[in-house]
């Protein structure tokens, strides 16, 4: 018999909210949870008219997170997993009231609004054994997991440059005084923390360099700017990368950059090839080994590996995206509570981005604020 689907509770994602749907969506994709609980919002009306809109049953509408974890742990047919898409700062109190409750956490990133949080967050997710993913959604392409694999291989050969970019455009003016929901609480320091755009993309593009090159800076220098009259946090951030074995990167995230819509892209150099993927034409790849005419590797065919392979669900020419990228996270994330239902070793070929990268991407955002406060100096990102 199939298992039985994974049962998948949610705090925030009520009205108004964008990444809710999108979690809900990645979460039914590939048929692994059934979305029974949730505290869709702040306020108990929105939550209760969040949760009709979507059919969830209204005795599993709760008030407030804290009521959730508490009736949900002690039901007998309570949710396993808890995804949590709130505004940053309340991923760490929604979070650790869920592990309290002995139940699995899938948390939207970036981890917490500050460093302490990230911390104490950390380690009581160690301390607790259970599993908590952070939807770094981008590491879910399949040519990502290619690109990866081929680095893991040593196709490149060693390292040497790494260059991460992501722009938008969508806060190049004063949105957030019109009262647009997302463009409000992501430039509110008190909603989102210190950092604005560098927390918000700037963390996505620091995770997806480290997933697919398996590196991690020593040291960062960062200049972190609000172009916007007015605007409490930044909205552009270009950062340079040392690497421990000599490798030299750079990191640019701005949303104030007119015709980027979504426009995340990676290079990476070795002293064997190259490779370039961007996020607005996922399904392709470019390598480009030294000496030798690139070459183009669209997902589906048989040029692509089996890391590639594995989280690609249809035929070449039909092109898989956003929602499949992030899909493949949550399928990524059953597998491992699945294994965990049946006391079952983990195999090894399921990745998800972890507490650790969750807690790697907001040390991030506190050496960019340190480096940024002392004039532009080199300092070290906690490990």
């Amino acid at each position: 018999m199939a298992e039985p689907r994974i049962r998948l509770g949610m705090v925030g994602g009520g009205e108004g909210a964008f990444i809710g749907a999108v979690h809900r969506i990645a979460a039914r994709l590939d048929d692994r949870y059934e979305l029974v609980a949730g505290a869709l919002s702040a306020s108990p009306d929105k939550a209760r008219r969040s949760a009709e809109a979507i059919g969830l049953p209204l005795e599993r509408s709760y008030p407030d997170y804290r009521s959730m974890a508490r009736a949900e742990a002690a039901r007998g047919d309570g949710i396993e997993a808890v995804a949590i898409v709130t505004p940053n700062h309340m991923h760490a109190p929604v979070a650790e009231a869920f592990l309290d409750a002995g139940l699995h956490v899938i948390c939207d990133k970036p981890l917490t609004a500050t460093l302490a949080e990230a911390r104490r967050l950390r380690d009581k997710a160690r301390a607790s054994g259970l599993i908590f993913a952070v939807t770094y959604n981008y590491s879910g392409y399949p040519l990502v997991r290619h690109a990866h694999a081929m680095v893991q291989a040593g196709d490149l050969g060693a390292i040497r440059v790494v260059q991460v970019e992501y722009p938008q455009d969508w806060l190049a003016g004063p949105l957030e005084a019109t009262g647009q929901k997302q463009a409000e609480w992501r430039t509110d320091p008190t909603r989102s923390g210190a950092g604005g755009c560098i927390g918000d993309i700037g963390t996505h593009a620091y995770q997806l360099a480290h997933f697919v090159t398996g590196m991690a800076p020593e040291q960062i220098l960062a200049e972190l700017t609000s172009f916007v009259p007015g605007r409490r946090l930044d909205d552009n951030a270009q950062i340079l990368l040392r690497y421990g074995n000599g490798a030299r990167g750079a990191l640019w995230a701005s949303q104030v950059a007119p015709g980027s819509d979504n426009g995340l892209r990676l290079r990476v150099f070795g002293e064997k090839g190259g490779l370039d993927w961007s996020q607005e034409e996922p399904n392709q790849l470019l390598w480009s080994p030294l000496g030798e005419a690139p070459r183009l590797i669209k997902r589906g065919t048989p040029a692509v590996n089996a890391a590639g392979q594995r989280v690609s669900r249809i035929p070449s020419g039909h092109p898989e995206g956003y929602l499949e990228a992030f899909a493949t996270i949550y399928a990524e994330v059953a597998e491992a509570i699945l294994a965990r239902r049946k006391g079952a070793p983990l195999d090894p070929m399921v990745s998800f981005p972890t507490i650790e990268d969750g807690f790697a991407g907001v040390a991030m955002v506190e050496a960019a604020l340190r480096s940024h406060a002392a004039g532009g100096l080199w300092v070290t990102a906690e490990s």
